[in-house]
């Protein structure tokens, strides 16, 4: 079982999440950050990434989401159906929410939250903030209805050649 108990962790696990932890070791000697993430199915690499938010001045291009971008191009398809997400470390609530939207299978990471929090990467603040009522967030998140509120939903479910997911 792996150190949280709950599925069995195999030598191709370890394989691949080793994988993880090479890219993330690469990206900090090339001055990013330290993750790095592959995205395997059927033991295939489908996709890999590394952290570039300093980079790219982009603060979604964590290695996670940047793993996914690159599988969802390599086949051509937004869902990952059937695929894991080994990741160098715990993802935070971007990556976790980007791994449910492309439908992975499962997500096996090495270090946990509080390695990354020991080198000030410190996502507990994010998962603190989810377990509050929002009116007690500190950045607004602001409902205003106008009346054109409905119209693309509606141009949504009105359109036969729409593609679900």
């Amino acid at each position: 079982m792996d150190a949280i108990g709950r599925q069995p962790v195999t030598p191709d696990d370890e394989s691949w999440l080793s994988q993880a932890v090479a890219l993330a070791t690469a990206n900090v000697a090339d001055g990013g950050g330290p993750f790095g993430a592959v995205v395997v199915r059927d033991g295939v690499l489908l996709g890999v990434g590394q952290n570039r938010v300093t980079r790219d001045n982009d603060p979604t291009a964590h290695a996670e989401v940047q793993a996914i971008r690159f599988a969802c191009h390599a086949i051509e398809d937004f869902s990952l159906a059937g695929a894991t997400v080994y990741t160098s470390c715990e993802p935070c609530p971007l990556c976790v929410s980007a791994c449910l939207w492309a439908r992975v299978d499962r997500v096996v990471f090495a270090a946990d939250r509080h390695d990354a929090a020991r080198a000030g990467f410190d996502d507990s603040a994010f998962y603190d903030l989810f377990a509050t009522a929002r009116h007690e967030w500190s950045m607004p998140v602001v409902g205003h209805r106008v009346p054109t509120a409905t119209l693309p939903m509606d141009a949504w479910l009105s359109r036969d050649t729409k593609v679900a997911y």
